[in-house]
């Protein structure tokens, strides 16, 4: 479909999704008490008056879980647009610099939402919360619609510029327009004949899952381990905190820029360089329990400073894909990679809920801690080893820079 209309298409599904939540208690009204045309207080009233409370609770999850599922596949293909957004407007050396940009908009979005999602549902009512989200997706996407177009056509890029973009590539001619250069056609099964797809899948589902742990159990981390419930101020701050830590990631996008324009390494090598540097900041998370006994700040600076490590080596891994394969085939080998990754988050939080109840029913003794608290050390270690091991395993997959030929 080509990055403008599947990055239009993506965001178009995703912003449907969003705003599909909030019609849940009307449907759901109108599934139990058969009153569908009512507004969001009039589902409220007519769900009270029902007597089948396993109904509506049957009726209203699985409402939700269907809304979750367009969400799901519209926010899928995010990344693959805005990867290959990046390959077409950057060279291979700035990609990673580029990315670690874009992506800190998530982690901006996380600073946001806390601070922003409870007023509206509090004035408004929970339903206005998904729809104002919805809305600004819409939003989004007239922006996208008249604003983007491929550099070759842009009427804001010149020459100078275009020559910088395609340095990889081919040269431009006197008009501005670049050569034409056919790039090879990789097929959605084909790609998995490839190292070099193996290699971007394994690092994506070792690490990941990391980030959606961090994302997920933190809140429930603070209650479980301090007390702080999630509506505190103080955990609130914490969590605000860390994520705050984590934009540092912009900064270290640069430094595959520094290995390739100081160093003179190839961009593979620059970014494989930069990987195993971040892959070591995770280590840290070791520490986070042991000193966590004296305040629960080490832990969140800590973990921010893990996030961080994970954003970086994030940005590079991504662009590994602009390193090996054509422009064509970038959206579909990131996809595969989100994939990867998402069942690697599955596991891990999967996982990890099973763990804690393990070690907290059976008061779990553990490296010189107790019941949930041990359970909590076992993952904290394990997020912090995994991108070493995914490191290696890519380093052997893929030793050196090889391209997938045009």
């Amino acid at each position: 479909m080509d990055t403008k209309k599947g990055f239009l298409w993506a965001i178009g599904v995703w912003s449907v999704g969003a705003v599909l939540h909030a019609f849940c208690g009307i449907a759901t009204s109108g599934i139990v008490a058969d009153h569908w045309f009512v507004g969001f207080h009039g589902a409220k009233d007519i769900i009270k008056t029902v007597d089948n409370a396993s109904l509506i609770i049957s009726v209203s999850v699985s409402l939700f879980i269907f809304a979750r599922l367009i969400l799901a596949i519209g926010e899928a293909g995010n990344f693959p647009a805005a990867i290959k957004a990046t390959a077409e407007f950057f060279p291979k050396k700035d990609r990673a610099f580029a990315t670690s940009i874009f992506n800190a908009g998530a982690t901006v979005g996380a600073l946001i939402a806390p601070l922003t999602i409870p007023i509206i549902a509090a004035k408004f009512g929970w339903e206005m919360a998904f729809i104002v989200i919805g809305g600004f997706g819409f939003i989004w996407m007239g922006f996208w619609l008249f604003l983007y177009k491929k550099p070759n056509v842009h009427p804001l890029v010149n020459k100078a510029e275009l020559d910088y973009i395609h340095q990889d590539t081919a040269p431009t001619t006197e008009s501005g327009s670049t050569e034409k250069k056919t790039e090879k056609k990789i097929s959605f099964l084909d790609s998995f004949k490839y190292k070099q797809t193996w290699a971007f899948a394994f690092g994506k589902f070792m690490t990941d899952g990391v980030w959606w742990f961090y994302l997920f159990w933190l809140p429930a981390y603070l209650s479980d381990v301090y007390g702080l419930t999630s509506d505190s101020t103080m955990a609130q701050v914490l969590i605000f905190v860390l994520y705050a830590i984590t934009l540092l990631s912009i900064i270290a996008g640069w430094l595959p820029s520094y290995f390739v324009n100081k160093k003179g390494m190839n961009p593979y090598a620059g970014r494989m360089r930069s990987m195993l540097i971040f892959a070591f900041f995770p280590l840290l998370v070791l520490l986070a329990q042991p000193l966590g006994t004296y305040s629960y700040w080490f832990p969140i600076i800590i973990i921010g400073i893990a996030g961080a490590a994970h954003q970086s080596w994030s940005a590079n891994i991504f662009s590994t894909v602009g390193d090996m394969f054509p422009k064509s085939a970038i959206a579909t080998i990131t996809g595969i990679g989100g994939m990867a990754g998402g069942v690697g988050s599955y596991l891990i939080n999967k996982g990890s809920g099973i763990l804690f109840d393990f070690a907290q029913n059976s008061n779990l003794k553990f490296m010189g801690f107790e019941g949930i608290k041990s359970g909590y050390f076992i993952i904290f270690s394990i997020c912090a080893v995994v991108y070493l091991i995914g490191w290696v395993v890519m380093k052997s997959l893929v030793p050196k820079y090889t391209p997938i030929a045009d």
